[in-house]
């Protein structure tokens, strides 16, 4: 079964894409700035867009019913490798042993002039803690 995810706690998604797809066991998220739901600003700051972004990655995974130990695997895309510990301690905080995949990547800009954008595969199934 395919499915769109659109959720209206999250933000909503400021391009031509969807907020997630859903196929056979699997969800796909779109990459999350930090965009507050409620009026969709941007938040000011690196720590402050990465809290930002973990509460919007909870608010699309309540909305299909899962949890961040559905989390397989995470891709972050920062556009200074600099706050790359940031990103791990923030994950310390976030998640519980044992970590999801995760892959890191620099990149030149974001959207809306983002500073960390992350996104999220997980599986309808919890994994074995």
């Amino acid at each position: 079964m395919f499915k769109i995810i659109n959720d209206t706690k999250a933000p909503k998604a400021v391009g031509t894409y969807s907020q997630g797809s859903y196929y056979n066991g699997t969800y796909f998220f779109s990459g999350q700035i930090g965009l507050n739901p409620d009026n969709g600003e941007m938040r000011v700051g690196f720590e402050a867009q990465l809290e930002q972004i973990l509460k919007n990655i909870d608010l699309l995974l309540e909305g299909c019913h899962l949890t961040r130990k559905n989390i397989l695997k995470t891709t972050v895309f920062l556009t200074d490798l600099k706050e790359f510990p940031k990103v791990n301690l923030a994950y310390e905080k976030f998640f519980a042993a044992p970590f999801p995949a995760r892959s890191t990547i620099e990149v030149k800009g974001l959207p809306k002039g983002a500073e960390v954008e992350i996104e999220v595969i997980a599986f309808q199934i919890p994994r074995a803690e």
